[in-house]
Formats: structure tokens, C-alpha cells, sequence
């Protein structure tokens, strides 16, 4: 036998196979088709994700395109394989088999990836969802099933510190925009805002605020130049998801806070739900040193106070007369006007003074309804110009138009807490407790930390029976407002028959100076309850303290001031509510009560909506309640 075929005997089967199969992978020219199918592929993916963008398409189709490709990669190779540079051009069997398999192992692989996805898709979006944005909204209420996203307070980093009202109000319209993102569920802006400054770390803030992501950022101004940073962060885990910085013109201010909402919306993998044209930042017409008054109004307003909330019209003034056409200045305007005379000296008064509470409230009406008028004509679209509407109408005891302007405010934005907590109040006015509940309930869930929504809340959940619930809310509220806390708990209390808890209760939180003398006869009163006591002649009127005359025997001593303030034309507030608690029998029960309810115009109501629980028509315009 010869050296060379020696050599070639001994040569190692494996390594010849290996030197066959590369030499045919270099004939057939499989690393070139490779490459080549592979650029081409991510041409058609850019081009794909570039066309979604721009026209809005959903998530799903550039991730259908990109799954389709990467089957497509092995069909290539095997077309390479039997047509390379050296291969024959002709099809044949085992080629259409093996294309067949790589079709039949893709179609089962895609159902494996994206079929179930769609189901579990499926299953966690309620069909309701399908039905249009509004219902999307709705389910997307359910912090079980939608992610949930809290815009915590911007970092004002300017020189002047007088300019963390523009960081706020930056913080504000970016939570307003994102608000209108169909399947994203947004934490209202106060309750993100009860985080300022706080160093509590991120899955804290989240845990407390029910949201699986947060987006923090900072602001700085300077001159006409403002840059902005902005980051999305996961709650659970503190991963940051996108971040980016705005080094812009003034000018350019709508313009950032859009780019930033739908980068976190992109970032999310949501859809807007816009139709063409729209953006999520609307009421862009109006010039810079106007938007910079209208978000210090803003801040002036949730301060409250008599001179913040006029400081806060004046400077709304200012910006209509330059911006005419700002639909959500006028619709402040209107908020502001209808707020107004709960913080004047009229309506503050144990016994307000008729004559001057009168001026308030015709003042108040004659300012705000023409201004919500006018913030619904601007933009027919803007929730907060109906709900600004429905309170005016509801504070003229037109109860029926007042609910039609928060159905449509609510319709407009399912997730507007102002809109919500006023339509909860005006049912609750009208005895439709159980009725109030719910929206009372989503407005709270949405601004925990308000304390008079708070309060408003504690109130509903005492007229449906849950005291316990009540006086724990109350509890809390006592933090911020003591003396008031102390006399809803004492009205709780004593509907309980826990006389001397409730008359405790009384005393031992200081009252306002204009409250002291009211103060020591209720808990004079309380004292010997359920008795009879002794009353005063004439009957000493107790303001919020009223309520102790039910149960000394003396019911129609709670009517005075409710009949005060509807003779001054100011039908509802929060102690209206009251009325409907079950300690409140009594009162219900006089002829007395029943001759204010018609005055007051809640008759009219009910028969075009439906009577209260505690209330039902007997014979012809007569009724009775419990």
C-alpha cells in the first residue's frame, strides 16, 4: 500500500463530513444569503416601525412583521442551500419537503408565541374595552387588570424658587394629557403630589399610590429657555424604562409635555386612541407669560382662602382678556367664582347674616355661569367647563341640569375626580345616597390624600351605615382640620347613642374663636341626651353644631340655617347631606322639613329622577319621609 493511501486511510470520517459540509456552505453561498436576507429584513423592520409611528398603528403589527421575518430566515437558508451560485436552479422534492416542514414548525411555533398571547389579552381586558375609548377608561378603573401610572411632583431646579408653580403646573398638564390614554389608569395629580419633597423610595411611592409605574423629572427656566428631564421608572423593582431631556425654547412648552406622553404611552406599549389630528395636549392657544399667570392661578386656587382664590380670579382675568379663546381659563374662572363664598365671612358666620350672604351668592352665579358657558363653547370637549357648569347650576338648586353637566363632564373624562366627587355631592344633596356611593368612592380612590374629599367620603359611607368606616376616615381627617373633624365624629357618635363619647369628643378639640359659645351648648346638650334639656329662648343657633337638637327633643331646631341659606339662594353644601343620615329622623319628619324640600326645589327632582330612600309621594303632590 502506498504512503498516500496510507494517509488518506487513516483520515478521521468525522473531519472529512465537516470539510464536505463547508465546502458545499461556501459553494452554495449560504453566509452571503444570510447576511443578505438578514439587512434586508431589518430595512423592512425600520421602514415598518417608522410607519407605525407615524399613522399610529398598534404595537402588534411591528412585532407580527418582526416574528414573520425571523420564520423567514430559515426558508432562506434552504433556498440558498439548493440555489446558491453553484446549485441547480431546478426545485425538487426533497427541497419542497424541507420547505414544508420549516412552513409547518413556523405556523405551529407562531401559534404557540402570539395565539395564547392574544388570549391572555383577551382575558384581561373586559369586552367593554372593545365598545370605544370612554368604556376603555372604564375598565382600565380596575388597578387589577391596567397598568397604572402616577406622574410624581417635577423638581423645580430654577434659580427662583418662586417658580415652583411652573414646575407644578408642568407636573399637572402632563398628568391631565396621559389621563387620556384609553387603557392607562393615571393617579390623580393632589395624590402624587402628597409625595413633594418626601424621600420615600420608589416601591413605597408606588405601593402607596396603587401605581406600577411612576414618572419623575425636573424643571429649569431660565429667560426664555427651559429644559426639562423626565424619566419612567417600574415601582415594583426601581428599573428605569426611558428617560430623556428637553432643551427647548419657552415657547416650545406644549410641544415638550406632548413629546413626553407619548414617549411613556410608546414606552408602555399603549395606544393613544386619538383620531387624526388629535393630540393628547389640547388648548395650546394661548402665549407664554399668559400660561405662566394661568398655572400661578392654578396654585393659588387648591391653596383656598378667601385672597388666594380672589388673587387666583384675577390673575384668570388677565389671561382671558389677552387669550380670549383659552377654554380652560374660563372654566378655572367659573371654579373659582362657585368656591368663593364657602371662604367668605358670610358663609363662615355660626349664623350667617341673610342680607350679605345673599350678595355672595348672586355674585358668585352671575360671574361663574357665564364664564362655564363660555368654556364649553370654546371647546365642547373639555370636561372640566360641564363640570364647572353643574356645580353653578347645582348651588341654584337646579339639581336636574347640574346632573346632566356632570354626566357629560364624567362622559368626556370618566377619571376626572372634580367632576366625580361633584356629581357624588349633588346625589348625596338630593337623599340618593346609595346612589352617591360609587363615584364618591372612585373620586377618593383617585385623591386619597384631599382632605375635604376625604371628609366628603367619610360622610357617604356614614349615610349607607358603615360608621365604622366613617370615624376611621374622620380620625385621619382630625390631622388637618381638628375642630371640624371633631364635630362629624360627634355626629357619628351620637347618631350611635354614645352621647357622652361624642360630648368628649366636642371638648376636647379647640374650636375657632366664632364657634366657642356654640361649642360649650352643644356639649352642654349632649350631656343630658336623650332627655329633654332645657333650650334658649330665642333658639341659639349652633351653625354646624345643629345637629344636637335631635336628640333632645327639639328637631325643628336643625332647620334655621339650611333655610337661611336657601332663602339666600345657596340650595346645597356639604351639611345638606346630613339631612339624610339616619339620627336625622326626626327631622324628616316634620312639616317643616317638608315645606323647605319644595322651596328648595328637591321635589321637582325627585319626581322627574326618583325618590330618595327616606322619602316616597303620598297621593297627589303630597309625600312623607322617614
Amino acid at each position: 500500500m502506498s504512503e498516500g493511501s496510507e494517509d488518506k486511510a487513516v483520515q478521521p470520517a468525522g473531519a472529512d463530513r465537516m470539510a464536505q459540509l463547508w465546502r458545499r456552505l461556501k459553494e452554495h453561498r449560504i453566509a452571503q444569503w444570510t447576511v443578505g436576507y438578514v439587512a434586508v429584513a431589518y430595512g423592512i423592520q425600520h421602514a415598518v416601525i417608522l410607519t407605525s409611528e407615524s399613522f399610529e398603528w398598534p404595537n402588534a403589527i411591528a412585532r407580527l412583521t418582526m416574528l414573520l421575518l425571523a420564520l423567514g430566515l430559515p426558508v432562506a437558508m434552504t433556498f440558498a442551500w439548493y440555489h446558491g451560485e453553484l446549485a441547480s436552479r431546478r426545485i425538487s422534492g426533497p427541497e419542497l419537503t424541507i420547505i414544508a416542514i420549516l412552513l409547518a414548525m413556523g405556523s405551529l411555533f407562531f401559534y404557540v408565541l402570539v395565539r395564547p398571547a392574544e388570549e391572555v389579552i383577551a382575558s384581561r381586558a373586559p369586552a367593554v374595552q372593545q365598545a370605544g375609548v370612554a368604556a376603555a377608561r372604564n375598565a382600565a378603573a380596575d388597578p387589577h387588570s391596567a397598568i397604572s401610572l402616577a406622574v410624581l411632583p417635577f423638581v423645580n431646579l430654577s434659580s427662583e424658587k418662586e417658580q415652583e408653580f411652573f414646575s407644578d403646573g408642568m407636573t399637572e398638564e402632563i398628568t391631565a394629557a396621559l389621563a387620556k390614554v384609553p387603557d392607562l389608569q393615571v393617579v390623580a395629580r393632589t395624590s402624587a403630589f402628597e409625595f413633594k419633597g418626601k424621600n420615600i423610595n420608589i416601591k413605597t411611592m408606588g405601593e402607596q399610590l396603587g401605581a406600577t409605574h411612576l414618572i419623575e423629572g425636573s424643571v429649569r427656566k431660565a429667560g426664555n429657555r427651559l429644559r426639562i428631564t423626565a424619566q419612567l421608572i417600574k415601582a415594583d423593582d426601581g428599573r428605569h424604562i426611558w428617560a430623556e431631556d428637553y432643551d427647548r425654547e419657552l415657547t416650545d412648552v406644549f410641544a415638550i409635555q406632548e413629546d413626553i406622553a407619548r414617549a411613556i404611552t410608546a414606552s408602555l406599549h399603549m395606544t393613544l386612541g386619538l383620531k387624526p389630528g388629535q393630540n393628547l395636549v389640547n388648548n395650546r392657544n394661548i402665549d407664554a407669560p399668559s400660561h405662566e399667570k394661568f398655572l400661578r392661578a392654578q396654585a393659588l386656587y387648591r391653596a383656598r382662602g378667601e385672597d388666594n382664590i380672589e388673587n387666583a380670579i384675577a390673575l384668570l382675568k388677565q389671561v382671558v382678556a389677552d387669550n380670549p379663546a383659552y377654554a380652560p381659563a374660563w372654566a378655572a374662572i367659573a371654579r373659582a367664582y362657585t368656591t368663593l363664598p364657602n371662604y367668605l365671612p358670610a358663609l363662615q358666620a355660626v349664623v350667617p347674616p341673610l342680607e350679605a350672604l345673599k350678595q355672595d351668592v348672586i355674585s358668585s352665579r352671575e360671574n361663574a355661569m357665564p364664564a362655564a358657558q363660555k368654556a364649553i363653547q370654546l371647546d365642547p370637549n373639555l370636561s372640566d367647563g360641564y363640570a364647572a357648569l353643574g356645580a353653578v347650576e347645582e348651588r341654584a338648586g337646579q339639581f336636574i341640569l347640574g346632573q346632566e353637566h356632570f354626566e357629560k363632564a364624567l362622559a368626556l373624562d370618566p377619571n376626572n375626580a372634580d367632576a366625580l366627587a361633584g356629581y357624588g355631592s349633588l346625589l348625596n344633596y338630593v337623599g340618593h345616597a346609595k346612589e352617591a356611593l360609587a363615584p364618591m368612592k372612585q373620586a377618593h380612590a383617585l385623591e386619597p390624600f384631599i382632605p375635604i374629599l376625604s371628609r366628603d367620603y367619610a360622610i357617604i359611607r356614614w349615610l349607607n351605615g358603615d360608621d365604622a368606616a366613617a370615624l376611621e376616615i374622620f380620625r385621619a381627617y382630625a390631622s388637618v382640620a381638628p375642630a371640624q373633624a371633631a364635630v362629624n365624629m360627634a355626629i357619628v357618635l351620637a347618631g350611635e347613642r354614645h352621647f357622652q363619647n361624642a360630648a368628649d369628643t366636642l371638648a376636647a378639640s379647640p374650636p375657632p374663636e366664632r364657634y366657642r359659645e356654640a361649642v360649650k351648648e352643644a356639649v352642654r346638650l349632649l350631656r343630658v341626651a336623650p332627655n329633654k334639656a332645657k333650650l334658649s329662648d330665642p333658639p341659639m343657633g349652633l351653625g354646624a353644631l345643629d345637629f344636637v337638637y335631635v336628640f333632645v327633643g327639639a328637631p325643628e331646631r336643625v332647620l334655621p340655617y339650611y333655610e337661611r341659606n336657601i332663602e339666600a339662594g345657596w340650595m346645597s353644601n356639604v351639611r345638606t347631606t346630613l339631612l339624610w343620615g339616619a339620627s336625622y329622623s326626626p327631622v324628616r319628619k316634620t312639616e317643616r322639613f317638608k315645606a323647605m324640600m319644595r322651596k328648595a326645589g328637591y321635589v321637582d327632582y325627585w319626581k322627574a329622577r326618583g325618590w330618595p330612600d327616606a322619602c316616597h309621594p303620598v297621593g297627589g303632590d303630597d309625600f312623607a319621609c322617614e
